[in-house]
């Protein structure tokens, strides 16, 4: 980056502020050094660039405008970041005063201090580039995905998604122990030369990219023996990936399946949701098999009880399952507006399988969720 000079830009005031949205929702909430708090801008002669890191993420974003001079600087992303999102103004001057950095729009000043530059770790540079999928195909999948996985930093190999290439799909895998996701993209046949990508990315800031992603375009995927990172329209995100190897997952899906339920994932989804207001302090429900329907019951002796029949097509036994009822309707976010299939396995501490045929973009997605014991009765 160059040194520090009297930088002068005008940018369109929404572009910039939507970049440094995404910026700051990308930062850690706790930093113990205040420079990775900073954003840095940098104007050349080929556009403006705004910049951070907090030495295990990075981001980058380029936007046009008109440069009357040169120079970087380091400022407070927050507060940069809620001034700009307040403003209406077409249009925004940042101008060097002294050692202030002066946001000017219409008749409206504010200034921000200048940090120490020099004391910034700068953005690594992109890891080489591995493949490119549609950014429609990409998004729906790894919000899901990434959804599934544990937010308990004990355990770091179920806080990541699993993301690699193999046979012509690109492969999105996550498990909290207690439920697995799993979403299958196929990729061109001129893409397949991708396979051998295999990465352990934190869920954290993929949930966070899911709702970056453009609704349209492509999305490039990048990646080392140490970092990872997805690009697009500009922008480029980075992590570190993490060390552990994602254990083997195949054995967790059952062979033997003791009842079949093809029902509306919307239908299903919604009494899910109005049951687990009666589902007690663990938030369980119970999906009970019937001809014609699947019941599904919640029941709190301090709350009350609920009973609600969804329409389904059922096939083999008239099984009863338990589950905690956050994790089917983070399950059917994946399925919506389609029918799902419920696989149940016959013995009763294996997960069921949620499964759909694939959507529009050939993707197929797939859930085991693990059932739970049901709450013990009381007098």
């Amino acid at each position: 980056m160059t040194a520090p000079l009297g930088l002068d830009i005008t940018l369109p005031t929404a572009a910039l502020a939507a970049r440094l949205g995404e910026l700051v929702r990308l930062l850690p909430g706790r930093l113990t050094d205040p420079v990775l708090g900073g954003v840095v801008v940098v104007a050349t002669p080929a556009g403006v660039r705004v910049a951070s890191s907090d030495h295990e993420r990075g981001f980058q974003a380029d936007l046009d405008g008109l440069v009357g001079s040169e120079g970087s600087v380091l400022v407070p992303a927050r507060p940069l970041a809620e001034t700009l999102r307040s403003l209406s103004d077409p249009e925004v001057r940042l101008v060097v005063e002294g050692s202030r950095l002066a946001v000017r729009a219409g008749r409206a000043r504010f200034a921000l201090p200048l940090m120490d530059l020099a004391a910034h770790p700068g953005v690594a540079p992109a890891p080489p580039h591995r493949l490119s999928v549609p950014s429609a195909a990409l998004r729906g999948p790894l919000a899901v995905v990434a959804a599934a996985a544990s937010r308990d930093d004990a355990l770091p190999v179920f806080t990541g998604v699993r993301i690699s290439t193999a046979g012509g799909v690109l492969a999105l895998l996550a498990s909290d122990r207690f439920r697995l996701a799993k979403a299958e993209i196929p990729l061109p046949a001129a893409r397949h030369d991708a396979a051998g990508l295999d990465v352990l990315v934190p869920a954290a800031l993929l949930a966070e990219l899911a709702r970056q992603l453009p609704r349209s375009g492509e999305v490039t995927l990048r990646a080392d023996a140490d970092r990872f990172a997805l690009s697009w329209e500009g922008t480029l995100v980075t992590t570190a990936v993490l060390a552990t190897p994602f254990p083997n997952s195949d054995r967790l899906f059952p062979s033997d399946v003791d009842s079949v339920l093809r029902v509306d994932a919307d239908a299903l989804s919604a009494a899910v949701r109005r049951a687990a207001t009666f589902g007690g302090g663990r938030g369980l429900l119970t999906l009970v098999a019937e001809d014609g329907g699947v019941r599904v019951l919640g029941s709190d002796p301090a709350v009350g009880e609920s009973e609600e029949t969804v329409k389904a097509d059922v096939t083999g036994n008239r099984s009863s399952r338990t589950y905690q009822a956050r994790h089917l309707v983070d399950a059917l976010r994946g399925f919506v507006g389609r029918v799902v299939e419920l696989r149940v396995p016959a013995h009763e501490r294996r997960g069921a399988v949620l499964t759909a045929e694939p959507d529009r973009d050939g993707v197929r997605v797939t859930h085991l969720v693990a059932p739970t014991r049901p709450p013990a009765p009381r007098d």
